[in-house]
This record gives structure tokens, sequence and C-alpha cells, in this order.
């Protein structure tokens, strides 16, 4: 995607918007979001009636997991939670953000719309005129057609056509994307894939790709499927 805007303005950084959009915060952000979904597709049980819905049920909700966890155990001093519900809003330091799976450079219209506490965070930070043209920032989840994750992308959007101000790829998203196999001989185990450390990232993240070349019982492959 091109770093010129539809407006003929050269799109901005994360950083750009407030100085606690760092690389490294986004980073270790990101981390956590792969996480929750790798570990949904590490213990899918397709034989026992897992499908796309139901996996992208539970990715949710562990991704969900991660963020919530991560901010109550003090891992990262600037992640907090603001929406606890379903619909769920972090902060980075007082920076409201959402997640959702799906095309960064097509988000749908319920990703378009903000929750009332994300609007007046916004403003509290930003300033009225920010929440008035409705800027939103969100990290759109790609995955492939296993369900894997292939990128994590930054984005700032403003209004309900989504205007894109921001897209960011963040750079882990091709290391934390790898997959390795899992040992031969084991129903829905995750092996664990060992990545390079980054300032604030955490630990390593694993993936799992047990679905590929991992043998069910009795020798049948796994089915194909494509997770949501």
């Amino acid at each position: 995607m091109s770093d010129i805007s539809r407006s003929g303005r050269r799109r901005r950084l994360p950083w750009d918007f407030h100085p606690s959009l760092t690389e490294e915060r986004l980073i270790a952000a990101a981390g956590l979001l792969v996480r929750g979904r790798e570990d949904a597709v590490s213990q899918a049980d397709y034989w026992a009636g897992d499908d796309a819905w139901s996996i992208g049920c539970r990715a949710y909700s562990f991704t969900k997991h991660q963020v919530r966890a991560a901010a109550e155990n003090g891992r990262y001093h600037w992640l907090k939670v603001l929406d606890h519900t379903h619909h769920f809003v972090f902060m980075i330091d007082d920076v409201p953000v959402r997640f959702y799976r799906g095309d960064a450079e097509d988000p749908s219209k319920r990703t378009l719309l903000r929750q009332q506490l994300e609007a007046n965070q916004i403003s509290m930070v930003f300033g009225r005129e920010f929440e008035e043209e409705g800027v939103m920032f969100r990290l759109a989840i790609e995955t492939d057609e296993d369900g894997h994750v292939s990128r994590v992308v930054f984005l700032a959007l403003r209004g309900e056509q989504g205007v894109v101000e921001c897209f960011w790829p963040v750079p882990m998203a091709e290391r934390a994307a790898a997959k390795v196999e899992a040992p031969r001989g084991r129903r829905n185990s995750a092996a664990a894939l060992q990545l390079p450390l980054l300032p604030g990232a955490g630990p390593a993240l694993p993936s799992a790709a047990q679905g590929k070349a991992g043998r069910r019982a009795g020798g049948r492959p796994a089915p194909s499927r494509k997770t949501g």
C-alpha cells in the first residue's frame, strides 16, 4: 500500500499521532494478539467438531485474555484495559486501541464503529476535534487459510468511511507468523517456536502448525479448514 493517502497527504506514522505509540510498544501489543490466536488455532479439534466459527470465537476470547492478563500482572506498565466487555478496548498509555481479524486494507463497518468509552478517551487525549472527526486506532490481524497470523497492521482511521491516516505493518508480524511442524503422534499440540527477542516485546511467542503435517488417529490426514 502506498504511503500517500487518497487526499494526497503522506500517511503519518503511529508515533506522529501520540508519543506513546512507539514501535517497541506496538510490537509488544501485536505479540499478545498473535499469541492469543495461535493458542486458539493450536487447540482446534476438527474431528470433534471445531469449525471456522468456533475457532474464531475462541481466538477472540484467547486474544482478549492475553492482553488482559499482561495488563493485570504488570508485564507492561503502559498497557491498560479500558473496556472489559465483548467490545474490548485496551490502551497504550492513554491511547485507546481495538483489534480485529480481517483485511487491514478493507475494514468492515463493524470495525469502524466506536464505543462510547473509546470516543470519550479519544476526546480526553487528543481533544474534541479528533473525537468529532471520528478518529480511531485499530490493530488488524490478517491470517492465512489455516488461521495462522500472517501480518498485524496498525491503523489510524477517520470517520464512517474509514479514511486511512496511518497504515503501518508491525515489524514482528513476519517473525511471529513463522510456522514449525508439530511432533508426530501428538494430537492438537503446539510446537514451540523460539523467536528473537525484541526490546520490550516480551518472551518469544509459540507458533502452532500442527494441522498441516500432524497425523490424526487412525492415519487419516487432517481435513482442510479455514478459521474465522
